[in-house]
């Protein structure tokens, strides 16, 4: 299949106009001073009448933009706008610094990235979204995608693997986004198998992988990552399971600083594991998640359901649990919820 060129990739439906990122950018780097409408047009090859037009496009999108045409514009607030300009500047010699394609708003990034990845884009593509007006996580699951509030980015990869390994990556990505976290915020966050990242009990992240393969290999793989960074408050249906890294830190979270250190994390373990194989995803994922030993669970993989205590993950990454009944089975796949003492004597 013949790859995407540069030139497609920069007409890709949807996407944001280069020019009108290269304008977000130049505001922010420029914060504290006016920047005149005639340099705004000579950077960026626009006339200043459409400079004024993407003025107001950028005020309806939130970016809080302070002047008039006749006398310059300045940022009221810098913008946590993650336009590809920034980051590529911080992404210099990363896989995934080089295609990056970036969106106010789309349905869905593993959408995007799915079509991608079918039209030969190489790998190390990332789609990035403002905002998204129908999220996807796992079984079908709806996910509340908030305007400039989170992350929500796919990663496209083509690694040299067996689609039975392909889980592996879900739990990878979920070591990455537990590093960068932690890194950024310091909050204590857990990993629950297979794809889930808490803090305090509640859900601040999630992953989900899909991919195309043949039956012993992978063609592709798309790998799609939402955080809830800067929300501080949710529907009423997801407020007593959700919550965010601002409301865990008690401040506000760069969403550009911390999306660059989960993919510069995520680089180095996608580099390890095809390095040194399933264990050293495996092994750091029992390490890190408290879920992966003598946790009490509920699991309900759609016919049945089932409590326990889990006893450590095989080889190849599923999780192990130790059913009431004394039996230990292998969970492929379901729903794994913490039992609380109370909730298992009620049942």
């Amino acid at each position: 299949m013949a790859r995407r060129t540069k030139a497609q990739s920069e007409t890709l439906p949807g996407t944001t106009d280069r020019r009108l990122a290269t304008l977000a950018t130049l505001l922010a780097e420029n914060a504290t001073i006016v920047v005149s409408g005639a340099r705004i047009a000579r950077e960026i090859g626009v006339s200043r009448s459409t400079v004024w037009r993407w003025i107001n496009r950028l005020r309806e999108l939130g970016v809080r933009v302070k002047g008039q045409q006749h006398t310059g514009y300045f940022l009221e607030k810098v913008p946590d706008i993650l336009t590809p300009d920034m980051l590529r500047q911080r992404l210099k010699g990363s896989l995934f610094g080089k295609r990056i394609y970036h969106f106010f708003k789309v349905d869905s990034t593993n959408r995007v990235a799915l079509e991608l990845g079918h039209t030969g884009e190489p790998e190390g593509a990332v789609v990035i979204a403002e905002e998204q007006t129908a999220g996807r996580g796992r079984a079908g699951r709806a996910w509340h995608s908030e305007r400039a509030s989170g992350i929500y980015v796919t990663v496209l990869l083509r690694p040299p693997l067996a689609p039975v390994q392909a889980p592996l990556l879900t739990m990878m990505a979920g070591l990455a986004a537990h590093a960068a976290i932690q890194a950024q915020t310091a909050a204590a966050v857990d990993l629950k198998w297979p794809n889930d990242l808490l803090v305090g009990g509640k859900k601040v992240g999630g992953i989900l992988t899909e991919m195309h393969a043949e039956p012993a290999q992978i063609r592709f793989v798309i790998v799609g990552m939402g955080l809830n960074v800067n929300q501080e408050q949710f529907p009423a249906e997801l407020g007593a399971i959700a919550t965010s890294l601002r409301v865990a830190a008690g401040r506000p979270v760069s969403r550009l600083e911390l999306l660059v250190r989960l993919l510069r994390e995520f680089e180095s373990s996608y580099n390890r594991f095809l390095a040194e194989g399933p264990a050293s995803v495996v092994d750091r994922f029992a390490a890190t998640s408290s879920y992966a030993q003598g946790k009490r669970v509920r699991v309900t993989n759609g016919r049945d359901t089932f409590t326990g205590v889990t006893a450590g993950l095989a080889p190849e990454g599923l999780l192990l649990v130790k059913r009431d009944t004394g039996q230990t089975v292998t969970v492929i796949a379901g729903d794994v919820t913490e039992e609380k003492i109370a909730e298992a004597k009620k049942s």
